[in-house]
């Protein structure tokens, strides 16, 4: 039969979990919410918590923000609207998210959008041009390019 977890309402122990946590990759107060929950850990020091890692330095949500896309852009090839989506599911505030936005690397985003289109042209099978133009824009709005950039770069 299933065990609930005991709750772990000291706050050292909880807090060292979260630190070692935080300390693996960049987190964002979401995810780390989410993991106490997860962890069972006591309501009342989530937030005493929470304020110590960011004392700490281990939580900071700029910084997050941040490596979250550059990340995205150079490993996923994922575009500005899927980005600006995830981050704003996390509940990044507005304002860090048009930061990271707005340091893209240009040059490195068309290099990713003309790559994507070049690999999903290859593996198309349309019976006309028409069905392979709307499938590509179609996989290359899935990963969240704006679609006046998409059409600008199609031909």
């Amino acid at each position: 039969m299933y065990k609930k977890k005991p709750i772990i309402i000291d706050l050292k122990i909880a807090l060292a979990k979260a630190a070692k946590y935080c300390a693996y990759q960049e987190r964002c107060h979401w995810d780390i919410e989410k993991k106490l929950q997860e962890w069972n850990i006591d309501s009342d020091i989530h937030d005493e918590i929470i304020a110590e890692l960011i004392m700490q330095n281990y939580l900071n949500e700029e910084r997050f923000t941040i490596a979250f896309t550059q990340g995205k852009i150079n490993i996923k090839k994922w575009g500005r609207i899927k980005i600006v989506h995830e981050l704003k599911k996390r509940r990044i505030p507005s304002y860090s998210i048009n930061k990271a936005i707005g340091m893209i690397d240009k040059e490195k985003y068309l290099v990713n959008l003309q790559k994507l289109m070049a690999i999903k042209r290859e593996s198309l099978e349309g019976k006309t041009e028409y069905d392979k133009r709307a499938k590509l824009i179609n996989f290359l709005l899935t990963k969240g390019y704006e679609i006046e950039f998409i059409k600008e770069n199609l031909d």
